[in-house]
């Protein structure tokens, strides 16, 4: 059982037991998924702030709506990533990584997941 796996365990204990409950959360995606997401793609002390700040913006007196994800990223260079994708085949794409900035040392990207895809993998 990996770090990953540790934490993401209770979320999704949480995920299933609120499948029977009506849907509460303002924003998308859900609180409990941006917390998924924060810990399989952030280190725990990164993800752990931003899954508390945005539980506590989850109520009445925020708008809610679109939140995304923010995490910290460098890319690889793409030559390495056409070799690996020669050499291996077909590249299942789950997660896009939206730039936050059009700067040059970008590092910070939005999460978004590609529904989809996990669709036409099963």
């Amino acid at each position: 059982m990996t770090l990953k796996n540790f934490y993401q365990a209770p979320i999704k204990g949480y995920q299933y037991i609120s499948k029977m409950l009506p849907a509460s959360c303002r924003y998308y995606p859900s609180c409990s998924e941006y917390a998924s997401w924060q810990f399989e793609f952030n280190t725990p002390h990164k993800a752990f702030s931003s899954t508390s700040l945005r539980i506590l913006r989850c109520n009445q007196f925020f708008k809610g709506g679109i939140d995304y994800p923010l995490v910290d990223f460098s890319l690889k260079k793409t030559s390495c990533i056409l070799t690996f994708n020669a050499e291996c085949g077909k590249i299942n794409i789950n997660y896009w990584f939206v730039p936050k900035n059009t700067t040059i040392r970008n590092t910070e990207y939005y999460i978004v997941k590609d529904f989809d895809a996990i669709k036409r993998s099963t």
